[in-house]
């Protein structure tokens, strides 16, 4: 368990969070200058709030009321920046080792780096560079690990490149990580929690997949990237028109493509932007995924949208229409009607193990 609870002044912007969260990846998302940075500065050390407290598990990094402020070196945190700061002298063996080696063995499977060893900086890829910099935080042996927009510097093949290995690290490390981003497809891929700022302060928290389904959280994420994230299961192939057939609790999903492995769990994003709505099943469309719903919540937006919080199953989704459909279709909260979601609609960069 990771509870930071800080207030911070720095002129005219001020931290004031109180947050709670399990084991796993933790994200910390919001719009530039929301405090994102601010925050993970004052875990590291690196900023002293002016009040509060920070600990992790059984150990206290800092507690105003107790005048406990321990120092960056004695927090044990792991910090990888968006920039992999290697030394360009050094092999990458000598950049994974260069504050300590523990459990070495392990992290450079976990991550891949065993053809990485005997190379140079400067003769790496962008992913293979923050693949070592992950490496060297961890043989620290820290009991949290910060990233700080990791991926913000990579192109989108480099991103698709290195997004596994995180993944691997979130499922097969007991080390909490928080993970800043402004990415919405990096955090349903990768965090457990979310955690929303606005303007230094906490705006909405819990699950990701909670979160990311409320229709309160589409004028803090902003229209397009507002979207539900559901865990579904791989469930069959259809070879001749080259799909993958996905099993979860609201029904079946068609996405193309040939996805994980047979019962493998993949996380999809579905945007809400691409969720249509209809009060009765359709017939003669081109869209493959008609799924029955409930609506549980309609948020009218501050311009001509509406966000429609549906459950399928035990799952949430999330709609984006206008108020003006809205209006007509005549929609209300308990209503049965129908999601529509286009197998196109869902991108590789949404589809995570």
């Amino acid at each position: 368990m990771l509870r930071i609870c800080v207030q911070e002044n720095q002129g005219q912007f001020g931290l004031d969070v109180d947050i709670n969260a399990p084991a796993g990846v933790t994200a910390i998302f919001g719009r530039s200058g929301s405090g994102k940075t601010t925050l993970v500065n004052a875990i590291a050390g690196l900023s002293r709030p002016d009040a509060g407290k920070i600990v992790v598990g059984d150990a206290v990094l800092f507690d105003s009321a107790a005048r406990v402020n321990l120092p960056p070196p004695h927090r044990r945190v792991g910090y990888v920046f968006q920039d992999a700061r290697l030394f360009p002298h050094m092999s990458v063996r000598r950049n994974l080792t260069y504050g300590g080696d523990h459990d070495a063995a392990h992290v450079i499977e976990i991550l891949g780096l065993e053809p990485l060893l005997d190379r140079r900086p400067a003769g790496l890829s962008g992913g293979e560079r923050q693949r070592v910099a992950l490496g060297r935080a961890l043989m620290c042996d820290p009991q949290i690990l910060l990233m700080d927009e990791p991926l913000a510097a990579l192109d989108a093949p480099r991103k698709a490149e290195i997004l596994p290995y995180f993944e691997r690290l979130r499922d097969e490390t007991r080390v909490p990580i928080i993970y800043v981003s402004h990415d919405v497809s990096e955090v349903a891929r990768l965090a457990t929690t979310l955690v929303v700022l606005d303007e230094g302060k906490v705006a909405i928290s819990g699950p990701v997949g909670q979160v990311l389904s409320s229709p309160d959280v589409v004028p803090l994420l902003g229209t397009r990237t507002a979207g539900a994230v559901i865990v579904t299961r791989v469930a069959g192939r259809l070879l001749d028109d080259d799909l993958t057939e996905l099993q979860f609790s609201g029904g079946r999903l068609l996405m193309p493509g040939q996805l994980g492995e047979i019962g493998q769990l993949l996380r999809i994003r579905i945007p809400a932007q691409d969720v249509i709505l209809a009060r009765e099943a359709p017939t003669g469309m081109s869209a493959l995924n008609v799924l029955p719903v409930t609506i549980t919540e309609i948020r009218p937006g501050r311009g001509p949208g509406v966000a429609v919080g549906l459950r399928a199953g035990d799952d949430q989704l999330l709609a984006r229409v206008t108020r003006r459909s809205a209006g007509r279709m005549e929609l209300a909260v308990g209503q049965q009607i129908y999601a529509i979601i286009k197998a196109t609609a869902v991108g590789p960069e949404d589809i995570g193990g």
